[in-house]
């Protein structure tokens, strides 16, 4: 897929509004993708979780602490479509 994600927005309860460079966006509920452990730990905290930036270096969304998520599963998500890899692009 690789479509860098151009702007995020944080909601309530874990929730951003992402944005992709095809236009692409809608809502992920970032608390049914990850644990808060480990890197993820301070995410769990809604203040530092509004702490969300873009890196456009990266297409994708980081936090200061260096936690980010891929943005193909981002994607994936915003679009319902499967994440194409090389064995489903194979099969095409």
């Amino acid at each position: 897929m690789l479509k860098d994600i151009i702007s995020v927005k944080p909601l309530e309860n874990y929730q951003l509004c992402l944005k992709f460079e095809d236009n692409q966006e809608g809502i992920v509920d970032i608390s049914q993708l990850i644990e808060f452990k480990g890197i993820f730990a301070p995410l769990e905290d809604l203040t530092y979780f509004a702490q969300v930036k873009v890196n456009p270096e990266w297409g994708t969304i980081y936090w200061e602490n260096g936690a980010d998520l891929d943005p193909d599963v981002l994607y994936s998500i915003v679009t319902n479509q499967p994440i194409l890899t090389k064995e489903t692009i194979n099969k095409a």
